[in-house]
């Protein structure tokens, strides 16, 4: 499997807080069967005020422990973006990290807030697309706005977004809002991808495998596979390829 949203940089955002930790989340998803993960810190200006370099000097560190253990994955990095309108300048900036590449386009992560949609957040959207940027749409379940009006994510997929699915969310972990969203969103098949949104050991482990055997439940294997393994490896070729081995 291919986790593309996990926050195992040590030290940076709400995630790992130090590189043992990082190290067991590492191995904890290597144990489910994960054999590529794409480290996704939060860049949110005010509270996670991270960059390229924040994000390349964590991964440097992540990669010299990784290199003295027997652990086999691969891992690149991203960022999981809240919506903001410093979005637009750091575009022309150049200072946004991607996930990789889908129907010819730059894929990056966005979050929403956990409480509403925020306004002009559709024209964001149209402001993306035009530069040649796909917006991928983290755990749009978790949205309080969408658990109350399901049908506003219709706009979203008009557009042609893709969306993550967390996996704690489809387990019950994120409580029963998320959830039950989750479970209506998998049938209607608007997830493009499934990513552990991972934190930490305690509150917020890896839970891949548990979460793609309930996708199989509600729906077929085909689309778990295609959730954890087949979608997450064409979006990221382009990013293991570009980095080598």
């Amino acid at each position: 499997m291919i986790d593309l949203h996990c926050h195992i940089l040590p030290n940076l955002d709400d995630g790992a807080k130090s590189i043992d930790e990082a190290i067991g989340l590492v191995a904890l998803a290597v144990e489910q069967g994960v054999s590529r993960m794409v480290a996704t810190p939060h860049i949110h200006l005010g509270i996670f005020n991270n960059n390229l370099q924040s994000i390349n000097k964590a991964y440097d560190v992540l990669c010299e422990a990784l290199a003295l253990t027997s652990l086999d994955v691969q891992i690149r990095t991203a960022a999981e973006v809240r919506i903001t309108p410093e979005i637009m300048l750091f575009i022309e900036q150049q200072q946004l990290p991607f996930l990789g590449r889908y129907q010819q386009k730059d894929v990056l992560l966005l979050e929403l807030p956990s409480s509403h949609i925020p306004p002009g957040t559709d024209k964001l959207i149209s402001w993306l697309l035009e530069r040649n940027v796909l917006p991928m749409i983290a755990h749009p379940e978790r949205n309080r706005e969408l658990q109350s009006h399901p049908e506003r994510i219709n706009p979203f997929v008009r557009s042609g977004c893709l969306f993550q699915l967390t996996a704690a969310s489809l387990i019950g972990d994120m409580g029963p809002g998320p959830q039950k969203l989750s479970e209506f969103f998998i049938k209607q098949k608007l997830y493009s991808i499934m990513a552990s949104d991972c934190h930490s050991l305690n509150r917020r482990p890896p839970k891949l495998m548990q979460a793609s055997n309930i996708v199989t439940e509600l729906t077929s294997q085909e689309y778990a596979y295609a959730l954890t393994t087949l979608v997450p490896d064409n979006i990221s070729n382009a990013l293991f390829a570009e980095c080598g081995d």
